[in-house]
């Protein structure tokens, strides 16, 4: 709704293009999320791969 409230399509196909497209390009990718710390997805990402991993002893 956050996306399609003020607009008017033309058809069906053009509101499908126009909401895909802001769900890829924006809402996936820079809109923050309070469930990722109140981060966009790509930075909570870019974060999670610049930690170490966890080392993991082998003895059993």
């Amino acid at each position: 709704m956050e996306r399609v409230w003020q607009r008017e399509y033309a058809n069906q196909m053009e509101a499908k293009t126009d909401i895909t497209a802001y769900i890829v390009g924006f809402y996936n990718c820079n809109r923050i999320h309070s469930v990722l710390g109140n981060l966009s997805p790509s930075v909570f990402e870019r974060n999670k791969a610049a930690k170490k991993p966890i080392v993991v002893s082998e003895i059993t």
